[in-house]
């Protein structure tokens, strides 16, 4: 018999029970974002179980460069092309690691979804343990089928969610030169995400001077009143929640008020509170808004700083700390990548939607690092909420929709 081919939505087949059957497997797998480990583990073994040689499976050095404790790399497949000489590497990613609510989730399948049977206590991990479904079923069903394909390099980053440090200290010469790169991350396959926002992650330390609150206020330094003065000059200033500037438009949040290591900002209601550690973003389309947006909180601090002094006109220390989180990225319309993705899209039966998205995706540094990518979803709900559940329906969309893209002609 000669190779099958995908060209029609009705040959585009595959076992629909075993990839079910894998997505639950993933999805029992306590492994949250910093400690990825054991799902690194399961991925290869389920990889080498579809006929993956074991030195065709890699991990990079990439956690070695994260800042964050991170037990193991990135994950690397090659799967050497079968169909024409001239066909160029192609790459198929997805994150490995889901959000800590997800810890301890129990999946089960209640018709055409898979739930928690904790519901209402965790996450289940869909985000994104469908996504490491779907690129375990693309292996399993090229091979089985012996389905011509270009060279194919898989990619399951670490650490997506708590900063997309995977992708973003990845060495792209270890992806052998992909042309393109197909991200399954999210609810529909139809939806194509072209563009997403980027954003600033920042710390702010602020030391003040502790006194007793009751006997001797004045002769204390409040921390906690330069973070209300700051925030009333950011937000008197429209620079909190949704911004509006000129034309340009951004987020921002505060979203950690306490100490470096997890406690109350403060000891008690009759100490002045001498230190505060505030964690907040800055997010746009715009890159050089978000910038814009995090010198507007800096200052916000700075000048917080000299309304707030001691019996002795000293003021409190602030140490201000930002970073680039990811970078914004919007591909054109006419991108091949875009054309590729529409075709595939089309090919299972399903309308493209072309969209841009508020959140960061692992395609914005995949973007950076030169590689064109698309986002896709494959049945995430709810996600990062109680409430979640996976829709099998999407799922084996999103598994047809692997296959479309790297069996195209």
């Amino acid at each position: 018999m000669p190779p099958a081919t995908a060209t029609t939505p009705s040959e585009i087949k595959f076992d629909t029970t075993a990839a079910v059957q894998r997505l639950v497997r993933f999805l029992g797998i306590n492994a949250i974002t910093g400690h990825e480990a054991p799902i690194g583990k399961e991925l290869v073994a389920a990889l080498k179980e579809v006929g993956v040689p074991a030195k065709a499976i890699s991990f990079d050095d990439a956690h070695t460069r994260i800042p964050e404790p991170t037990p193991i790399g990135n994950l690397i497949v090659k799967l050497p092309g079968t169909g024409k000489k001239s066909a160029k590497p192609i790459l198929f990613m997805t994150h490995m690691d889901t959000v800590p609510l997800c810890a301890g989730a129990k999946p089960k399948v209640v018709g055409k979804r898979v739930v928690n049977e904790l519901e209402g206590t965790t996450a289940l991990g869909g985000d994104n343990r469908t996504g490491c479904a779907v690129l375990v079923t693309l292996a399993a069903e090229l091979i089985k089928q012996n389905l011509p394909h270009p060279p194919i390099t898989m990619l399951f980053t670490v650490r997506e969610e708590s900063g997309l440090f995977g992708a973003k200290h990845l060495n792209p010469a270890d992806l052998s030169g992909p042309t393109v790169g197909f991200n399954f991350d999210g609810r529909r396959a139809a939806d194509v995400i072209t563009g997403a926002i980027g954003a600033d992650r920042w710390t702010v330390d602020i030391r003040g001077k502790a006194a007793h609150a009751g006997v001797a206020p004045e002769k204390g330094i409040s921390a906690t009143m330069v973070l209300a003065l700051a925030m009333a000059e950011v937000h008197a200033g429209g620079w909190f929640g949704k911004v509006v500037k000129d034309g340009r438009e951004g987020t921002s949040n505060v979203g950690w008020v306490g100490t470096t290591d997890g406690k109350s900002a403060g000891d008690a209601t009759n100490v002045v509170t001498d230190f505060v550690h505030v964690k907040g973003e800055s997010r746009s389309h715009d890159a050089k808004f978000v910038r814009d947006i995090t010198a507007a909180f800096k200052a916000a601090f700075t000048n917080a700083v000299s309304k707030v002094k001691d019996h002795e006109g000293r003021t409190a220390k602030v140490k201000f700390t930002s970073r680039l989180d990811y970078v914004p990225f919007r591909l054109k319309p006419d991108a091949p990548v875009i054309k590729l993705a529409e075709a595939a899209v089309r090919a299972i039966g399903l309308e493209p939607n072309l969209r841009v998205t508020n959140g960061g995706l692992d395609a914005n540094w995949m973007v950076k690092h030169g590689i064109p990518t698309v986002t896709f979803g494959a049945g995430q709900n709810e996600i990062h909420t109680v409430k979640e559940f996976v829709d099998l329906t999407e799922f084996e969309s999103g598994c047809r929709l692997a296959l479309a893209l790297a069996t195209a002609e």
